[in-house]
């Protein structure tokens, strides 16, 4: 069995999604959420699909290995960011190498980097009168946005789009893919 963590901030929407394609799995399972925000909606999720959840702050991350024993603790074999907003420190890279993934709402290298997540890049492909947009799902290295590139699935955006239109269009693409893509990863490095 295939155990995946999720790190998620906020609402948790890509993580539920995660969680119900897989619940019926037999090699792969949703075994834990990670959150660094107390007040984030995924902890609700977690509660609601009976998975253990663990909140931690910034020391916890950074500064002692705690979030690596508890993923060793819980056997934990892969780690998928969806809508974390922390950059991952070395000793978790380390452990993990090439298995801990994200998914990005726009095509890398475009519109990545510290502070571009959710509608603030939404807003960057508007402004910028872009024809296209999508979702990079990639590896995780130890700079925003910069790991080898696993994926990509686009969307086009028309002139009249505002940032809320270009958020849905993604966020289709984020649900379609997201959950193939990690499947397809996991039964890849078994084989």
């Amino acid at each position: 069995m295939n155990k995946i963590a999720i790190f998620a901030s906020g609402s948790g929407t890509n993580a539920e999604n995660l969680i119900k394609f897989f619940k019926e799995n037999k090699k792969i399972e949703i075994s834990f959420i990670f959150s660094n925000n107390k007040n984030a909606y995924v902890l609700e999720r977690a509660k609601n699909h009976n998975i253990k959840y663990h909140i931690f702050s910034r020391t916890e991350f950074y500064d002692n290995q705690n979030i690596l024993r508890t993923l060793k603790e819980n056997e934990i074999d892969f780690i998928v960011l969806a809508g974390f907003l922390w950059l991952i420190p070395e000793y978790l890279i380390d452990e993990y190498p090439n298995r801990i993934i994200n998914i990005h709402p726009a095509l890398l290298p475009k519109y990545g980097g510290k502070g571009m997540y959710g509608m603030n890049v939404h807003k960057a492909v508007a402004k910028n009168n872009e024809t296209e947009s999508g979702i990079t799902i990639h590896f995780v290295n130890n700079e925003y946005d910069k790991g080898n590139i696993i994926f990509q699935a686009k969307c086009p955006i028309s002139e009249n789009d505002t940032p809320e239109d270009i958020a849905k269009k993604v966020h289709e693409l984020e649900y379609e893919h997201f959950p193939v893509i990690i499947e397809n990863i996991l039964l890849d490095q078994k084989s």
